[in-house]
């Protein structure tokens, strides 16, 4: 995951579960998406570039 792909799931991720918290209702689902983003973000790894075969990286991904 790149550099920038991070920061813009941490910002995502802090919208969400603000507006999770301050709104409440349905943003619940968001603030759950939001928490999701960010660990993505710090683990660097997200399961759904995997399954998909992409990379924000720019490199291709190897065979395992």
């Amino acid at each position: 995951m790149a550099f920038w792909d991070a920061v813009v799931r941490v910002l995502i991720g802090i919208i969400l579960i603000f507006l999770g918290i301050e709104k409440g209702g349905a943003w619940v689902i968001g603030e759950v998406v939001g928490f999701v983003l960010i660990l993505t973000a710090i683990t660097t790894f997200c399961p759904l570039y995997t399954l998909a075969g992409v990379s924000s990286k720019g490199e291709d991904l190897k065979e395992a």
